[in-house]
């Protein structure tokens, strides 16, 4: 029998086709279909997956000003967050963190400047002035201008084939992070700033730790209220995953863990989308075991030692991953902006998802040849997330023990990916291999590959590396 074509229902069809492909561009962006977010791998629970079961190994820039407007004048530049997209599809990126800077505005003496933020996430309606002599909020109102740049941007960044993590609490802000406090007095949620008669700072510290606790029951209400307005706002969209909070202060774990379980709760409710929950470094802290130990999908473990020692495992040689969460190790809880591209291969090939605190546009003060370095990180990350794709990464584990320079994925009798951090040779043992290998050698500094004479497994082989510096060398079974 013959029914009538609706039109309307086979263009939105046709609309949700086109978006699912990224708008025919980025890098990435095969990792989309309708309805299907990112979920940990059960097989290498390292990574997550997409719908077809493929694993998704994610790496990716960020920047602060990439969702809230930020800089020394009041208002601040605009982000041009389209040539952002552009940038990072250049370097062959597939996720970012867009950050949510709670405070309007702060002071930094060691700088010696004023930074302004913009939008907030709540109405300025008044009456009264707040302390920046605008009108104060109003924490029943949500601002949706907030919303809508929420959403433009994380459809975005889903058209060109980017994960986004949206982050819904920035923890930096309840601290006294040296900065005359001058961050509290920004807060929507200091009792001079609101006509709600919301006061985040009980103990009357000048900083706010309680806005990031439990203790104070009506803080919460509205912070849940918010959570839900943000999950309203991009949750349907499957390139999300949920952070609660960058960097919340020691005494923040229980509400952390709170906001975890009421993110997973809602979404609950919230048919049929559900999203990747992630629980970044408490600053300042230890051993990360809050992070390994809570019910958060991933990860982003900190520094033990945060800047201070430079021999901080996390920085100089990863351990390699268990698979007990997925670890998106991030260059913000390890240096803050720091690191080089060797880091990013001995992360990837250890089977973590490393991701670079990017200055971007920012001015900052560069050491001598950090700027250029920071370039080959960028591009590092990309060239790790075309071998990535490239391999059988689902059944790809970190195997130090196959290679002498210790940085290896294997899939055992089939696929092997070395990192040589210095140049030389490795020695491979391929005694569990049989047969004839092909043997590409890449250069992460120049960006070229050239191919090796094929070797036979059965035994332990020695790979002379062609390239003057670091090297990574594939060996696939013909």
């Amino acid at each position: 029998m013959l029914y009538p074509i609706n039109f309307k229902r086979v263009l939105f069809f046709v609309f949700l086709l086109v978006l699912s492909c990224g708008g025919g561009g980025g890098p990435g962006t095969e990792n989309f279909a309708p309805g299907t977010p990112l979920a940990v791998d059960p097989a290498n629970p390292r990574y997550f997956m997409d719908r077809s079961g493929r694993a998704v190994y994610l790496t990716g820039s960020h920047t602060w000003a990439n969702l809230k407007d930020r800089g020394t004048t009041d208002p601040p530049p605009p982000f041009d967050f389209d040539a952002y997209l552009a940038f990072l599809k250049k370097n062959n990126h597939n996720f970012i963190r867009l950050w949510t800077l709670e405070e309007t505005n702060y002071a930094d003496p060691e700088k010696d400047k004023h930074f302004y933020m913009s939008p907030s996430a709540w109405a300025r309606s008044g009456p009264g002035l707040a302390l920046d002599g605008k009108p104060k909020f109003n924490l029943e109102v949500f601002n949706e201008a907030y919303f809508t740049r929420l959403r433009s941007r994380v459809a975005a960044a889903r058209a060109n084939g980017i994960f986004v993590s949206v982050m819904l609490f920035d923890g930096w802000n309840a601290l006294n992070t040296g900065r005359d406090k001058s961050k509290w007095k920004g807060n929507p949620f200091n009792a001079e700033n609101n006509v709600n008669g919301i006061d985040g700072d009980p103990d009357k510290s000048g900083i706010g730790h309680e806005t990031n606790t439990l203790s104070v029951p009506a803080i919460t209400r509205i912070q849940e209220a918010y959570v839900k307005k943000v999950i309203d706002t991009v949750g349907d969209l499957e390139n999300v995953l949920w952070e609660i909070a960058n960097e919340g202060h020691a005494g923040s774990v229980e509400w952390q863990y709170h906001f975890i379980d009421f993110v997973k709760g809602y979404e609950r409710t919230k048919k049929p989308l559900r999203h990747p929950v992630g629980l970044t470094f408490i600053e300042p802290h230890g051993d990360n075991s809050e992070l390994f130990e809570s019910n958060a999908d991933w990860i982003s473990p900190g520094a033990r030692t945060y800047y201070t020692n430079p021999e901080e495992p996390y920085k100089v040689d990863p351990p390699e991953a268990d698979g007990g969460k997925v670890i998106i190790l991030d260059t913000d809880h390890l240096w803050g902006v720091g690191g080089d591209h060797k880091w990013v291969w001995k992360s990837f090939l250890r089977g973590y998802n490393p991701i670079f605190m990017d200055p971007y546009e920012e001015e900052y003060d560069y050491e001598s040849g950090e700027k250029e370095e920071f370039d080959v990180v960028r591009k590092s990350m990309g060239q790790t997330l075309s071998y990535a794709n490239r391999v059988d990464l689902r059944n790809m584990l970190p195997a130090g023990r196959l290679a002498s320079t210790k940085y290896c994925l294997a899939k055992a009798g089939s696929e092997y990916l070395v990192y040589l951090p210095e140049r030389g040779s490795v020695s491979m043992n391929l005694g569990d291999a049989e047969g004839e290998f092909t043997i590409e050698w890449f250069s992460p500094v120049e960006g070229s590959t050239v191919n090796g004479e094929p070797v036979q497994g059965g035994g332990e082989v020695k790979l002379v590396s062609p390239f003057e510096g670091d090297a990574v060398v594939y060996l696939r079974k013909n």
